[in-house]
């Protein structure tokens, strides 16, 4: 019987399962700017992201009022745009782009937290 215990006890048993990886938090991310979509040249980054900062929200205001509040129509486009300022386009385009950037962030961290779930160890089985 003592035989068998020692025989027991050098045996090694391979693991089943890979090593358990601990879940990296979403905001321990790392951001690679070279992988945006925008273009950034090098040393010139804070300078475009400045110019970025002014048109994109200004065209995205014009954009939503051509194409939602004038309904595609160049004459009433025209006249809202005289009667409206460069603020009130940019702010409007800024909500747009503000919203569309949270919904991505949404999107990415739900990716990333079922990327980081863990399979459940019990198989299922019919009864």
């Amino acid at each position: 019987m003592n035989n068998n215990r020692t025989m027991h006890a050098t045996m090694a048993h391979p693991k089943r399962e890979g090593p358990i990886r601990s879940p990296k938090n979403f905001a321990q991310k790392e951001v690679d700017l070279a992988e945006t979509p925008l273009f950034f040249p090098e040393g010139y980054e804070k300078i475009f992201i400045a110019i970025y900062f002014v048109t994109l929200p200004y065209i995205a205001g014009l954009m939503f009022l051509f194409f939602y509040v004038a309904e595609g129509s160049p004459e009433l486009f025209l006249s809202l745009n005289e009667e409206s300022s460069f603020m009130l386009t940019w702010a409007i385009g800024y909500e747009i782009i503000a919203g569309l950037i949270i919904l991505w962030i949404i999107k990415m961290s739900l990716g990333f937290a079922n990327a980081n779930r863990q399979p459940s160890s019990k198989q299922f089985r019919r009864p």
